[in-house]
């Protein structure tokens, strides 16, 4: 067992995956080192493709951790593998193409609640003015009505998208991490209900700011699109979702 960590030493490790997104990662790891070097003890940053190594010879203020997986993995599977290597109160999941304008780990720690077991800043997306408003549980109906005038958003977020989803490490390993069934979408609404089911919060650093430089394929690729689809399926049919949208009607 790893020494527990002393309480100077920097709480989060960093889980980032490139599907051959090195050069979107270069970006983002020179941001964590300029701004949020206190807070990160190390990156596990996870190769899910071969891809050619444009981070050769480069160094950072904290550790890079790599692995190469021999066959690629789906996104619940890599962090999961990526959490095997969290020694830190806190994991962050982390996208490629998030981007830092200034410090919000240290801030998010700072707001935690006792019981919060998943934080993450305001997410601001490309040719927004405003962050992305909170998001309602996933249903049927919602995806039909979400853009129709009168779609009334919720106060605080059902869950959070999996792009910047910072766990209490404790609240992670309690509930197992992300469902592996899931390939690609649909793990993050899924990780969010079964970490409120386990009686942790969610908490959302409304103050903070990060932005997302998306990189959105299911819109023009049938494979993603597939994907999207049947995780959605594989949502509506789990038995967290319906243990959820229990616990969210009796108030609990």
């Amino acid at each position: 067992m790893p020494a527990p960590p002393s309480p100077s030493s920097p709480p989060i490790t960093i889980s980032i995956v490139s599907h051959g997104q090195l050069a979107l990662v270069r970006p983002l790891l020179e941001q964590l080192d300029r701004f949020c070097r206190s807070s990160t003890a190390k990156v596990v940053l996870t190769l899910n493709i071969p891809e050619p190594d444009v981070l050769a010879g480069l160094e950072w203020g904290f550790a890079v951790e790599r692995i190469e997986n021999t066959s690629p993995k789906g996104f619940g599977a890599n962090h999961n593998q990526a959490f095997g290597h969290c020694d830190t109160p806190w994991f962050l999941v982390l996208n490629p193409d998030i981007r830092l304008d200034g410090d919000v780990l240290a801030p998010l720690v700072a707001q935690a609640a006792p019981d919060a077991g998943l934080l993450t800043p305001r997410i601001l997306e490309p040719g927004r003015s405003t962050p992305e408003q909170h998001r309602a549980v996933i249903t049927p109906l919602e995806i039909l009505t979400r853009r129709k005038p009168g779609y009334v958003r919720p106060a605080v977020p059902d869950w959070i998208p999996g792009l910047f989803m910072l766990f209490r490490s404790q609240a992670y390993r309690q509930i197992g991490g992300f469902d592996e069934r899931f390939f690609m979408y649909g793990e993050d609404f899924d990780i969010c209900a079964r970490t409120q089911l386990a009686g942790w919060k969610l908490q959302v650093g409304e103050d903070l700011l990060a932005r997302h430089e998306a990189q959105r394929a299911s819109r023009s690729s049938r494979k993603h699109l597939y994907w999207h689809v049947t995780s959605l399926l594989k949502v509506w049919t789990s038995g967290a979702f319906w243990r959820y949208l229990r616990a969210r009607s009796r108030g609990t």
